[in-house]
């Protein structure tokens, strides 16, 4: 091609050409939307890889501590004031937690004692012995007073809690701390109980147990004072504001071979009734529980200003009392619990469930309420839980495959534009050049 001066000039369009004119300022705008691009690919398999982990990963499980590292729940709030001599029995407090939760005591459930916070465990010896869940400490020294923590550990957990234990002489013991305070209605028949005795009778086929007010030994005489050993209580007969007093109950049993004795201060209040009606509020219609689960129901009533003392709460399956139903305990009532909110005094008797099997859906399970005032019942059926399948489970699969599916799309159109962009610079810049060429 010539030029107007007659000259020949080559206008050679190749890609040596481009490069050496155009093609660079091309590169370096192709060079910089790389690396977003590369950015943005990178940050969506990061998202792909999040989503694919936490759609099949379990949730977390609840931290338990090691037996080596055991979890303190607290001290019992109720310690425990005995006589030189006697025998006590501390219990657990964590028997309470585990019997709220449903479980009984096993040998998955070993309980071990230690003293004022030593590391060395409290041996069996003959007086000290181990029982279950409970210490048995026969004749009683003022040395045992201390602290003692019981704790339950199995391979996954480790649990403690601690009681409070002094020892006084007889001649020592303060009565405000050894005395048990008791109710009677003015004028309707009760029974005082010779309290903190259960452990002690449960192995005897007939406890012995004398009542006592001051010197004066009471229950013998068949009058207005009755003593029913077999129940470890003194029925007083239309109580009135003479018969308040402090009282005496001494209960034998034999253990070993060996007598022991068990004394007992009950102080007794008499007061006028003063019973309301009581207003059962639980339990709902129906409860739902899976097949093979533990359940409780609770069955809570209010008594308003009301006092629970002679007020009954008990339930039964059908028409039929529990012990009957379930003689082998399968379903059972819970520990009564008695306590007070905003003024208003309420009463709570749980069922326990343990487990819940197909034929407990077709009875009727009903809690009853009886004090001089009033009576009622409220009935529950348990019904099967509905499947616990998790949609948003099954679903993640699904979610996971749309998503990396998407990905591949949103990545191959990337790539289609970056080509796309790559040839039309190269387009534009060669007639660029090329015209540019022919100007000249």
């Amino acid at each position: 091609m010539q030029d107007r001066g007659g000259m020949g000039v080559s206008c050679e369009w190749g890609p040596r050409h481009l490069r050496s004119h155009r093609v660079q300022p091309a590169a370096r705008q192709m060079a910089t939307s790389y690396f977003p691009l590369k950015l943005s690919e990178a940050m969506l398999v990061l998202c792909v890889l999040i989503v694919g982990v936490s759609a099949f990963t379990p949730p977390p499980k609840e931290h338990t501590e090691t037996a080596s590292n055991c979890s303190f729940l607290g001290k019992e709030y109720k310690a425990e004031f005995r006589l030189v001599g006697e025998p006590v029995v501390l219990t657990c407090p964590l028997i309470w937690s585990l019997t709220l939760a449903g479980a009984s005591v096993s040998p998955q459930h070993p309980f071990t004692w230690y003293k004022n916070g030593s590391a060395q465990l409290i041996s069996e010896e003959p007086r000290m012995q181990l029982r279950e869940s409970a210490l048995w400490i026969l004749q009683a020294m003022r040395e045992d007073s201390g602290t003692y923590i019981c704790r339950v550990s199995n391979a996954t957990h480790c649990d403690e809690m601690s009681i409070e234990l002094k020892v006084f002489t007889e001649a020592e013991a303060p009565l405000s701390l050894i005395t048990y305070l008791q109710t009677l209605f003015l004028g309707d028949d009760g029974m005082l109980m010779c309290p903190d005795t259960h452990d002690f009778a449960q192995d005897q086929a007939s406890p012995s147990i004398r009542w006592y007010k001051g010197s004066v030994l009471l229950g013998e005489d068949g009058g207005r004072f009755r003593n029913v050993e077999e129940l470890r209580r003194l029925l007083i007969v239309s109580p009135s504001l003479e018969d308040e007093g402090l009282y005496k109950c001494i209960l034998t049993f034999v253990h070993e071979g060996r007598r022991y004795n068990v004394t007992r201060q009950v102080r007794l209040r008499i007061r006028e009734i003063t019973d309301t009606v009581p207003v059962l509020i639980s339990p709902l219609d129906t409860i739902s529980a899976s097949l093979g689960s533990r359940l409780t129901i609770p069955c809570k009533v209010s008594l308003g200003t009301g006092t629970p003392m002679n007020t009954l709460l008990w339930w039964m399956a059908n028409i039929t009392e529990l012990e009957s139903a379930y003689p082998q305990g399968r379903v059972r009532e819970g520990p009564r619990r008695e306590y007070s909110e905003n003024g208003e005094n309420f009463i709570e008797v749980p069922l326990n469930f343990d487990p819940v099997i197909r034929e407990d859906l077709n009875t009727e399970f009903r809690c009853t309420v009886s004090n001089s005032q009033g009576f009622e019942t409220l009935q529950t059926t348990v019904k099967e839980a509905h499947s616990t399948f998790s949609w948003g489970v099954a679903l993640a699969p699904l979610s996971l495959i749309f998503l990396v599916l998407g990905g591949i799309c949103i990545h191959k159109q990337w790539k289609r534009r970056a080509r796309k962009g790559y040839g039309l610079p190269m387009l534009k810049t060669g007639s660029q050049d090329f015209c540019s060429l022919q100007g000249k």
